[in-house]
């Protein structure tokens, strides 16, 4: 089971990070694998402290994905504090608006950043 996060900034733009572990879509929502016995909460609390060192605001599940027999959780949030790169799974973060993410982005991903954005949580 994983958990990814919608993380909103003031300015209405997503966090999104370019990660090495996907070398054909790079971008996409911060998350990671919640670890035996975590709440779905935590671990993804965790897994952005530790992706880029921001707390979130007003955590809530968004949705529910399956993949086969994979689990993924998506949340919802606003961010508290500035991201930075934590991971060396990272190459870089940044925060993107509505019609301005980029190209190599899962379009999965990005159709539940969209509807996030144009408040449809």
């Amino acid at each position: 089971m994983s958990a990814a996060a919608i993380i909103k900034n003031g300015e209405g733009k997503v966090l999104l990070l370019n990660h090495f572990l996907r070398p054909r879509s790079g971008w996409g929502l911060p998350g990671g694998f919640i670890e035996h016995g975590e709440q779905p909460d935590e671990g993804i609390r965790r897994e952005i402290r530790e992706e880029t060192g921001i707390e979130m605001n007003n955590l809530r599940m968004f949705r529910v994905r399956t993949a086969g027999t994979h689990v993924e959780i998506i949340f919802a949030a606003e961010a508290a504090g500035t991201p930075e790169v934590k991971s060396r799974e990272i190459k870089e973060l940044g925060w993107f608006a509505s019609g301005g993410m980029p190209e190599k982005i899962n379009p999965a991903q990005k159709a539940l950043i969209e509807q996030v954005l144009n408040g449809d949580v």
